[in-house]
């Protein structure tokens, strides 16, 4: 019983002082990587960093004080039932033959490490190159199921209709309701569709409902004045403010594409620049202008976020380590990951959306957790005395079936995506299972030579085996 307890005393022990630290350290890197997702200019981006974040530490916290005292009190106290169950024949086998092919592969990436670090900078390097060009996804109504009624009323207003979609053209002065800002605005609503055929539908202002009450002519000064006054204020408010120094243009326009959208309103914004009055300040805005923001925040911002977070991750390992190259191992194969996945989702031609432009910044998150729980046994490994090969593959056989557990439970808790409904969960869900396979198998496959070719970079201090 005594023996019993001493060794569920100096697994808690062990556990504290050589596996906490690791997952520590992994904890930081995996944080620090999700905070690069707080710089997107998408609110919703941010938050879902937010919520990693919260996910992470809440984690690292019940492990802590919850999953270790609960697994120190079996083994201290209920000794005698861990006796009584001994593992089965048939349990004993599998673990041994996982444990020989974790061998076996480790033995054959060690000796092809050349060829696959070649094969994976070439593939990472064309996935980046194609994945600058990617296209991304704003239209809500390709997010949603596509046969649903509420989409199908749509489609149907707007084929009756002729449009749903439209951008406003706020003016404003100090005085609007003049014969010169008047014939201005007329002006505009009449040739703004003329100008662009093929997108406006139609144009609305207050000189629309004005002409109809004065037979289709535009009255004088203080005639509009009066007629204005005979609007009803519930009508006259979508066009005028009350105190007269806003109104707005609205343009109704076909549904377009995101990069055809983008297009028109770069185009009407340079016509009103030409037609512009002195005195008057004019806006384009509307949710398809914000559509357009959005597109340029994920085509510009994944790229800053990917970037930023493996900035902060190497800033945040060099700090722990003080040592470049051991805090710019881990991210080596992150790197290869992320262009792996840009050449994945070009090749399933998958757009970017608000949810798949995280991928760089998640992609960082869960694969620097794996790479430096595998760096730091190697290097603990190293320290016993081992030389790089053999501590490579003592520390696949001895963690690597933790590290495969991890990632398909992470992979379950996921897959639960693939079953929705909606295209931007189900895209997201598919991409987060393929980036974790590849965590996986970069982890595997790709950081056991990295491990081996830098680690004549590293002095190791040997310390005795306790």
């Amino acid at each position: 019983m005594n023996s019993s307890k001493n060794k569920a005393k100096k697994s808690l022990h062990k556990t504290i002082t050589k596996m906490l630290p690791a997952v520590f350290t992994a904890l930081v890197a995996t944080g620090i990587g999700f905070v690069a997702l707080y710089t997107s200019p998408v609110p919703m981006i941010q938050d879902f960093g937010k919520m990693l974040t919260i996910g992470l530490i809440v984690s690292f916290i019940l492990g802590i004080f919850l999953l270790i005292p609960v697994l120190f009190i079996r083994d201290y106290f209920f000794e005698n039932t861990k006796k009584m169950k001994q593992p089965k024949h048939n349990e004993k086998v599998t673990d041994s033959r996982m444990d020989r092919a974790l061998d076996w592969m480790t033995a054959g990436v060690i000796k092809l490490r050349w060829i696959i670090i070649a094969l994976a900078v070439i593939a990472a390097s064309i996935g980046i190159w194609v994945d600058l060009d990617a296209d991304a996804e704003t239209d809500v109504e390709t997010f949603m199921p596509q046969d649903t009624q509420e989409l199908k009323d749509i489609h149907k207003l707007r084929d009756v209709m002729g449009t749903t979609d439209q951008v406003s053209i706020v003016y404003e002065s100090d005085e609007l309701i003049t014969d010169e800002v008047m014939k201005w605005v007329n002006n505009l609503t009449e040739t703004i569709g003329t100008e662009f055929p093929e997108v406006v539908v139609e144009t609305k202002s207050i000189t629309d409902i004005v002409k109809q009450i004065n037979d289709g002519e535009l009255p004088e000064d203080e005639s509009f004045k009066e007629q204005i006054a005979e609007i009803p204020s519930e009508q006259l408010k979508l066009f005028l403010n009350d105190s007269e120094t806003k109104g707005v243009i609205t343009v109704g326009i076909k549904h377009l594409e995101a990069e055809k959208l983008k297009q028109f309103i770069d185009n009407l914004g340079t016509y009103l620049d030409n037609n512009e009055l002195d005195a008057v300040k004019t806006t384009i805005t509307g949710k398809a202008v914000l559509d357009v923001e959005m597109i340029e925040g994920l085509t510009t911002g994944r790229y800053q976020m990917t970037l930023l977070g493996m900035g902060l991750v190497f800033l945040s390992l060099l700090i722990i380590y003080l040592h470049p190259v051991k805090a710019f191992i881990p991210l080596l194969p992150i790197i290869f990951i992320v262009g792996w996945s840009g050449l994945i989702m070009y090749f399933l031609d998958i757009s970017y959306t608000p949810l798949t432009a995280t991928l760089g910044a998640l992609i960082i998150g869960i694969g620097t957790e794996f790479t430096v729980l595998i760096m730091e046994r190697f290097y603990e490994e190293r320290e016993k005395g081992l030389q790089s090969r053999e501590a490579i593959q003592t520390t696949n056989t001895s963690i690597g079936k933790a590290i495969f557990a991890s990632a398909l439970t992470t992979i379950g808790g996921f897959s639960a995506l693939l079953v929705s409904d909606f295209v931007i969960l189900n895209n997201f869900g598919m991409m987060t299972l393929i980036n974790i396979s590849l965590a996986l198998f970069s982890t595997f496959i790709v950081m056991p030579p990295i491990l081996i070719i830098l680690d004549r970079f590293i002095k190791v201090k040997q310390v005795k085996n306790i």
